[in-house]
C-alpha cells in the first residue's frame, strides 16, 4: 500500500521487505487462509510495480502455494479472487504445474455459485483466463476445457451484471474472444507507440519495403498489438520491461501471457521480441531476417538460419552473436522445430 501511495522503494524499504519474507517462509505453517491470500496479494503487488525483483519473492511464492491447496475449503469468495488474481499475475514466476494445481484447487469453489462482489467476478475471471493462457501455449499441457467451463460461468454472471467499468470490459471481451461469443460491449483503446516500436518499425521497412505493416491495430476487439503484418496473419510484440515479472526481460507476466494466447488462438503468428535486444540496427538484424524468413522473404548474405531453427532461439540472439555466426557456421546452433 506504501508503494501504492507513492512511496519510494528505498533500500531500507527493500531490507524490511527481505527481512520479512524470510519470515513468511519460515512462518508458513502458521498462517491462517486471510493471512496467506493477503501475503500473496501483496507480493504480487510487489513484484508488479518493481522494477527489478525484491530477493526473496520466488522463495515466498513457492512457499505459500501449496498451503493453498491444502487450505482450499477455507478461503471465502474475496480470497480465492484475490488467489486467482496473483497466481495468475505473477506469469512464468510460478511453474505451470504449480500454478495449474493452484487453480485446480479454487476454480471448483465457482461452481458451488459463491457470492462474488461486482468487484472479485472479473478478477476470478481474468485469472482463470490466465491459466487457460499458459495451458494453451504448452504443448505438452493438459486439456483446459474445465477451466473454460468455469470461464463461461463467471462471464455470463459478470454480464448479468452490466459493468461501466473500462477495465471490466476489457476482460469481457477477452473471455468471450477465448470461447467465441459475442460481447455485448466494445472498447476504445488509448494506444501508444515507443520509441523501441518506432525505430523497430521504420527498420522493418526499410529492409523489405514491399512489406505491409499496420500499427496499434485492435484485432477481434482485443487490445492494439504494436504492429501487424496483415499479408502474412503475423502479429510482432516489442515487449517492454512491464510485460515480465520484476521487468527481467524474461519471465512473462500474466497480462503477456494471455494477450499472446488470444492473437494465437484468432489464428496469428505472434513474434515476440524484448524491447532491450532491439536498441540499435545491429540487435534488430537477426529479428528482420526471421521476420524475412517467415514471410517468404530470402535475407541477405549466406543466409542467418536455417527454416528448421525455432524463433524462440534466435529471440535470444544478440548483434555480437549473429556477426560470429556470420563469419564462423561452426558456431551456429542446431535445434529442432520451424
Amino acid at each position: 500500500k506504501l508503494v501504492d501511495n507513492g512511496y519510494q522503494q528505498t533500500p531500507e524499504f527493500n531490507e524490511a521487505v527481505a527481512a520479512l519474507l524470510t519470515c513468511v517462509i519460515v512462518q508458513k505453517a502458521n498462517f491462517k487462509p486471510q493471512e496467506i491470500a493477503n501475503l500473496l496479494w501483496t507480493m504480487t503487488k510487489l513484484v508488479n510495480n518493481a522494477q527489478e525483483r525484491t530477493p526473496g519473492i520466488n522463495e515466498a511464492v513457492a512457499a505459500l502455494l501449496p498451503i493453498v491447496n491444502a487450505q482450499k475449503t477455507n478461503f471465502k469468495p474475496q480470497e480465492i479472487a484475490n488467489l486467482l488474481w496473483a497466481t495468475a499475475k505473477l506469469g512464468e514466476l510460478v511453474e505451470l504445474n504449480v500454478a495449474t494445481s493452484t487453480f485446480e484447487s479454487l476454480v471448483y469453489r465457482i461452481s458451488e455459485k459463491l457470492q462474488f462482489s461486482q468487484k472479485e467476478m472479473p478478477m476470478s475471471l481474468w485469472g482463470v483466463m490466465v491459466c487457460c493462457a499458459r495451458l494453451a501455449l504448452d504443448s505438452n499441457a493438459n486439456n483446459n476445457s474445465v477451466l473454460e467451463k468455469h470461464m463461461d460461468d463467471l462471464l455470463t454472471r459478470l454480464e448479468n451484471t452490466s459493468p461501466d467499468n473500462e477495465e471490466d470490459q476489457s476482460i469481457m471481451i477477452m473471455a468471450a474472444s477465448w470461447l467465441g461469443r459475442t460481447c455485448p460491449v466494445v472498447r476504445h483503446y488509448q494506444t501508444n507507440i515507443s520509441k523501441t516500436q518506432a525505430d523497430f518499425r521504420d527498420q522493418l521497412q526499410s529492409s523489405i519495403p514491399s512489406l505491409k505493416i499496420e500499427e496499434e491495430k485492435s484485432l477481434n476487439s482485443l487490445p492494439p498489438v504494436d504492429l501487424l503484418l496483415p499479408d502474412h496473419n503475423m502479429v510482432i510484440e516489442i515487449q517492454g520491461p512491464f510485460h515480465y515479472v520484476g521487468g527481467d526481460f524474461n519471465t512473462r507476466n500474466g497480462s503477456t501471457l494471455l494477450k499472446i494466447a488470444l492473437l494465437q488462438k484468432a489464428g496469428f503468428e505472434v513474434i515476440e521480441i524484448p524491447a532491450n535486444q532491439v536498441l540499435n540496427k545491429d540487435l534488430m538484424k537477426p529479428y528482420i531476417d526471421q521476420i524475412k524468413i517467415r514471410t517468404g522473404i530470402p535475407p541477405q548474405g549466406h543466409g542467418f538460419v536455417s527454416r528448421k531453427r525455432a524463433w524462440t532461439d534466435a529471440a535470444h540472439v544478440t548483434g555480437e552473436e549473429h556477426s560470429e555466426e556470420q563469419t564462423n557456421p561452426a558456431k551456429r546452433k542446431k535445434t529442432n522445430g520451424q
